[in-house]
């Protein structure tokens, strides 16, 4: 069965949720490239991380492709972009290209029609991330919080949250939003006891 051609930004660090943004400085001249290919034809792009930070590292197995919804150029030809991401998809196979940029083979991922927390759930979520806020310095607006859908609540807090680059990968490999959920708790409450020796959390 053949898949989706991806045009891949492998970055440590970085993931996105289908239905959230992400904006990217785009310097490299590699990706400069694969943002004007992408612009050219569909305007998606990729977002997946690597296992190491070295070029052409291997790839962690998922990632998010987005659709870039806004571009800014500058005169020395860097980009701005903002990824609104599309659907999580699964590397079948990374291709053999002339593009400077890579490219894989993949299957999109079809997410729950509908997802949702119990009330228990999510009380419990909102009470590990106001002590992981408190503990950090976070000024948060917890009444802007609290109007938020459960989806968006829980992959966004995945999305920007500093953790390193496995425990990252664990919270976008989860296979629905209840597993999320509670791996995100689970991280918040470890990040929130506050080790002094280390400024990120990991995923054993």
């Amino acid at each position: 069965m053949s898949g989706t051609r991806l045009s891949i930004f492998p970055l440590t660090g970085a993931i996105l949720f289908p239905g959230l943004q992400l904006p990217l400085h785009i310097f490299e001249p590699r990706y400069r490239a694969m943002v004007g290919d992408s612009l050219a034809r569909d305007r998606r792009i990729a977002m997946i991380q690597p296992t190491e930070p070295e070029d052409d590292a291997p790839l962690y197995g998922i990632g998010c492709v987005g659709k870039i919804t806004d571009v800014q150029t500058s005169e020395d030809g860097l980009y701005n972009i903002v990824l609104e991401g599309e659907a999580r998809f699964r590397i079948l196979r990374e291709l053999s290209v002339n593009t400077p940029f890579r490219q894989v083979e993949a299957e999109l991922i079809e997410e729950p029609a509908e997802e949702y927390l119990s009330l228990g759930e999510r009380a419990s979520f909102e009470h590990e991330a106001r002590k992981f806020a408190d503990a950090q310095g976070y000024a948060i607006d917890w009444d802007s919080v609290a109007q938020l859908d459960d989806v968006t609540l829980i992959n966004g807090v995945s999305q920007i949250a500093p953790f390193d680059a496995a425990a990252k990968q664990g919270l976008l490999e989860a296979p629905n939003l209840r597993e999320r959920c509670d791996l995100l708790v689970s991280l918040l409450e470890f990040f929130a006891k506050g080790d002094p020796d280390e400024g990120h959390v990991t995923l054993q």
